[in-house]
């Protein structure tokens, strides 16, 4: 158990190569109830939904989700998040845990200009469970009536698991097909056991550990590593999540203007070429000195590719697939090659 964003947690359960492993070929079940949940309504919900987050929320159907950002001014993070869309003027937004407070406090005054808008702190309303992995599907079929395999990605569903009335949501952090489940918070301990009994040895809990190797081989940034307040969307090499054609948002102007000029520096993937493991937060190398403002963001030696594997801003003119840099490794420079991301991506 390891304290994160004010929550107990569990890192690891049978060990994290053993629950890697199992979300790769089986499935995996994961409390990650500490998530935040923002609900903004009121007539001009989407108008608000549309202020604060970059990714276009005018293009969810009722029953749709989408990832997406809460911005600067600059085009850097406060947070990444999920919008749900529950109706034509009800949005759920879920945050990272560590952000609940701020964000929450950012959004209700962000969203003042748009007009007949609230915004609700709705955390304590939901726990929230994810069913990762191949087996996902069919363990959590037998536990509800909700035709899971017409839920699409990226869409969810509302239904009941195990006698209990939950959300359903082909959603998840792991780069495997899966669902994460919005549950009642009294309700919980009963959906995780139905889950489990359901799933019998196909099935295994999961902690912090195997999610961070897990979204890592599938390229999924994770705020405070990969992305934060310093670094912008178009440098994070996520500008597939901008709405490009709205009228205006928070950190519009900035992403234009980087858009149009490019930016300095890129988040890209590598591989270690020589033996090592880079860590987050090591300096990068191209040629001779550190690289100012660059740095090894995540880093890990994956259990199911098993290679060294990671995440780092380099400067923007070696960003291309196939560029050597090195990695200072406890005071040895370790060669490092540029690969395309995802490092993992599961078979259709």
């Amino acid at each position: 158990m390891v304290s994160f964003g004010g929550w107990d947690m569990p890192l690891e359960y049978a060990g994290i190569v053993a629950e890697h492993m199992a979300v790769r070929t089986a499935a995996g079940l994961f409390d990650v109830s500490h998530m935040g949940q923002i609900e903004i309504a009121g007539r001009d919900a989407l108008a608000a939904v549309q202020r604060i987050s970059c990714n276009d929320a005018s293009r969810l159907a009722v029953g749709q989700a989408q990832y997406s950002g809460l911005l600067t001014p600059e085009g850097t993070f406060i947070d990444d998040l999920l919008v749900y869309r529950f109706a034509p003027a009800h949005f759920l937004l879920v945050v990272n845990a560590s952000h609940i407070p701020k964000d929450y406090a950012w959004i209700a005054d962000q969203i003042k200009p748009a007009g007949d808008a609230v915004a609700v702190d709705a955390s304590s309303r939901y726990a929230l469970l994810a069913v990762q992995g191949p087996a996902a599907l069919a363990t959590l079929q037998s536990l509800t009536g909700v035709d899971l395999a017409g839920i699409k990605y990226y869409w969810f569903a509302h239904g009941e698991i195990a006698g209990v009335r939950v959300t359903i949501s082909r959603t998840g952090y792991t780069g495997e097909d899966g669902f994460e489940i919005f549950i009642p918070p009294q309700s919980a301990d009963r959906v995780w056991q139905a889950i489990l009994s359901a799933g019998q040895a196909a099935v295994i809990p999961c902690g912090l550990g195997a999610r961070d190797t897990l979204r890592l081989e599938a390229a999924m940034r994770l705020h405070g590593n990969d992305i934060d307040e310093t670094t912008s969307v178009l440098e994070a090499d996520l500008g597939w999540k901008v709405g490009w054609k709205k009228d205006d948002f928070n950190g519009a102007a900035a992403l234009r203007e980087q858009k149009a000029h490019g930016v300095s520096r890129k988040l890209v993937g590598f591989e270690m070429v020589e033996r090592g493991i880079a860590r987050p937060g090591y300096t990068v190398h191209v040629g001779d000195p550190a690289v100012p403002g660059c740095r090894v963001t995540s880093g890990t030696q994956t259990p199911y590719l098993k290679k060294a594997i990671g995440m780092a801003y380099l400067p923007a003119e070696c960003a291309p697939p196939g560029t050597e840099f090195t990695v200072d490794i406890r005071g040895r420079r370790t060669r490092a090659q540029v690969v395309a991301m995802p490092f993992y991506k599961r078979a259709r």
